[in-house]
């Protein structure tokens, strides 16, 4: 993480009830995917650190007879138990407000660990050796994200080293021209303009991003492979005001109580931008391809 940050419990301070209208989903086949690759059976325990609203951990509850989330936001912590009750898993699903680097926190071992675009806002090294003491031999490490290239569409397999599923999110209607494209670099300018041009996190900016470079984070901490697989996406997807209102806020960038008592004027500003890029409130946006690495605890 860049030199001067440090991780606050308000990183995610108030977003939790937008993240899952918000957000795009992942790419539909994800679930299959890693069923078919880890050879998943309904056995066996997951774990989701930054686990959020439970988005990842609950779409993949049919193949684990056990899940625990672990999330230091208590808002996140709280959809993920109520998401769970709503889809009838609250029985083999536990929600733990604590930071990955509380783990191993009792928690006890796994078959497969997964990180959904959380990873980058952990102590990566301590995190990575930690779960990998975690997972039983021969587990999984699964990193996931969305392709920011998104110039694949297809569903293969490499070896190498290498904005949840939205409420309000429908497939668009087939016939007649689609609405306008969401207007997201007039938004972004929007945010500039309430909280200044370098990128906020929590009580601290980041003015250089996230980090990246995970495979050497994962072959530090003796990890094997990764295996690399892309779930393709694009297909079209009808957007509302509504979503894009909450996809705004669903971000730790443009966190609700980041803009103070600006808060209600921004969201007028936004809403108004957005109505005067389409009148009818629709939009168009293509759903991302999701992009899968496995690691390998062998101890081989």
């Amino acid at each position: 993480m860049d030199t001067g940050w440090e991780w606050d419990d308000s990183l995610f301070e108030g977003t939790a009830r937008y993240y899952r209208r918000g957000r795009l989903p992942y790419a539909p086949g994800l679930a299959g995917t890693l069923a078919e690759v880890l050879k998943l059976d309904g056995r066996g325990r997951l774990l989701d650190v930054g686990c959020g609203p439970g988005v990842i951990a609950l779409s993949l509850a049919q193949l684990f007879s056990e899940m625990v989330g672990v999330d230091p936001d208590r808002g996140m912590v709280a959809e993920a138990a109520r998401e769970a009750a709503d889809q009838g898993v609250a029985g083999k699903a536990r929600w733990v407000r604590a930071r990955a680097e509380d783990l191993p926190a009792g928690l006890g071992t796994f078959d497969v660990v997964t990180f959904a675009q959380s990873f980058h806002w952990m102590d990566r090294d301590l995190v990575a050796v930690t779960v990998k003491d975690m997972l039983k031999t021969g587990g999984a490490l699964v990193h996931i994200s969305d392709l920011k290239k998104d110039t694949e569409v297809e569903a293969e397999t490499e070896t190498g080293t290498g904005v949840g599923v939205g409420a309000g999110t429908e497939a668009l209607i087939v016939g007649g021209p689609p609405p306008p494209a969401a207007p997201w670099p007039a938004v972004d300018e929007l945010v500039k303009e309430y909280l200044g041009p370098v990128r906020r996190a929590g009580r601290g900016v980041l003015p250089h991003g996230t980090p990246g470079g995970e495979a050497a984070v994962f072959t530090r901490a003796g990890f094997v492979g990764p295996q690399r697989h892309v779930v393709p996406g694009g297909q079209p997807l009808e957007r509302t005001v509504d979503d894009l209102v909450a996809g705004v806020f669903s971000m730790s960038f443009s966190a609700p109580h980041l803009f103070g008592a600006r808060r209600d004027a921004f969201e007028t500003d936004l809403r108004r931008l957005l109505r005067d890029a389409s009148p009818s409130g629709r939009f168009s946006e293509r759903q991302p391809s999701t992009e899968i690495f496995i690691w390998r605890n062998d101890p081989r």
